[in-house]
């Protein structure tokens, strides 16, 4: 599954990931301000934050963007020299631009969130009739979010316009590496399913849960300092009344309980599921074998096996009922987590309207953030039923045990025990 797209694929996501963990690391403890030997030094301590679309093209993201370059290239350059695959430029070159992308719609959300105060206190200002101002003015203020949504949109339209291909290119790799084992892989139950679908699927969900878990991380990263500056104006909050950093240590005790919640309902769901798809195969497999012989897939056989779908069916949508029941309460609950937290300082008057939407939003970004698995778990699910799946074939190839339950099917298959013979599950 990895082996066809990357190089050596344990060392390269341990390479990645501490090679990323460096980079950060050395960007903020010393890296920010190397930008100052070429002419692009950080903003000095206490500068307020550049309203609007200019910030992208101000001098500190200017050296970010060609420091994030520099550290793409060293990395590929060493993969290339080192162990050079035939998919390495989209493997590393095409996955460094999507993360890229994700890392400049993350910061285009919080370029909005600056945006919030100033606008949000000037339009309480007009309520309450403390400042005069023109309907110029008042389009002029609304200009830079119309700016930046239209920007934040593009960038949302090109990355999945790339994802797309990157997708597509992890299937192929799939596909062209199976399909050169053929002879070794056909005899597996469902074998042409897992090749035509399963790999597609396999590579769509990867991709999904992957730029998700970083839009996480840098959601988190950049973020968690803008929630930390708004503390000054949030002193408690309900149940841990006045402590340090207060809106951090709300959030995470709030996603660690959802976090916690979540997979506790839902840890039997990728087993479940995974029962489905064999039950869905057999079904499958029999009305093929009637396509070319007269006596398969005869209405009695048929109907029985269509019976297994729907007793799993019916199993899987049960155990859904009480996981949805605790996710989307959590979720909805989530809400208005933020302003539970806010409500001392609500009711104290400590803040502005523009101070609450700025403490708002900065909260569900990082709720959202530690939130990872409650949005990802069925997901996750259905990733874990389809690598099940594609295991035996990873098995097979490196001549190692196939899982038990594809073990039990081939065994049955030698023994002359027909599809409606074998179990559910």
């Amino acid at each position: 599954m990895f082996v066809s797209f990357f190089p050596q694929p344990k060392m390269f996501f341990l390479s990645a990931t501490l090679w990323s963990l460096a980079a950060i690391l050395f960007w903020f403890f010393g890296g920010a301000e190397l930008g100052g030997l070429i002419g692009l030094p950080p903003d000095a301590a206490g500068t307020p934050p550049i309203i609007g679309i200019s910030v992208f093209w101000s001098k500190p993201f200017l050296w970010f963007y060609l420091y994030f370059a520099a550290c793409v290239g060293i990395f590929y350059a060493f993969w290339n020299w080192y162990s050079p695959h035939p998919w390495q430029r989209w493997s590393i070159l095409v996955s460094a631009l999507i993360l890229f992308l994700i890392y400049f719609s993350v910061q285009v959300s919080v370029a909005v969130n600056n945006w919030y105060g100033p606008f949000f206190d000037y339009i309480n200002a007009l309520i309450n009739k403390t400042v005069q101002s023109t309907i110029g003015e008042f389009y002029s203020r609304l200009a830079p979010f119309a700016w930046l949504a239209l920007i934040g949109m593009n960038v949302s339209v090109i990355n999945a316009f790339i994802v797309s291909h990157w997708i597509f290119r992890w299937r192929t790799a799939m596909n062209d590496y199976f399909m050169e084992q053929w002879s070794r892989l056909r005899h597996i139950e469902g074998a042409s399913q897992r090749i035509q679908e399963d790999t597609m699927r396999f590579a769509q969900i990867m991709e999904d849960l992957g730029t998700s878990m970083v839009a996480s991380i840098m959601t988190l990263i950049a973020f968690l300092p803008v929630l930390i500056g708004l503390e000054q104006y949030v002193k408690e909050v309900p149940i841990f009344g006045e402590i340090k950093h207060p809106l951090v240590v709300a959030a995470i005790a709030w996603c660690l309980f959802g976090t916690v919640a979540v997979m506790i309902a839902g840890i039997k769901l990728p087993g479940l599921q995974f029962r489905n798809q064999r039950v869905e195969a057999a079904y499958r497999k029999e009305l093929v074998y009637g396509e070319d012989h007269v006596d398969r897939a005869q209405p009695p056989l048929v109907k029985e096996l269509f019976g297994n779908v729907r007793r799993n069916y019916f199993r899987l949508y049960g155990h859904y009922v009480y996981f949805n029941v605790i996710r989307y309460t959590y979720l909805q609950a989530d809400n208005i987590v933020s302003f539970l937290v806010m409500g001392p300082a609500l009711v104290a008057g400590t803040i502005t309207l523009g101070l609450l939407n700025q403490v708002s939003n900065a909260f569900g970004r990082v709720t959202s953030s530690f939130q990872f698995l409650v949005s990802s778990w069925s997901t996750i699910v259905e990733l874990l039923s389809v690598r099940k799946r594609l295991k035996a074939f990873e098995a097979t190839l490196h001549g190692e045990e196939l899982p038990e339950i594809d073990r039990r099917y081939l065994e049955r298959e030698k023994a002359g025990i027909r599809p409606e013979d074998q179990p559910a599950a």
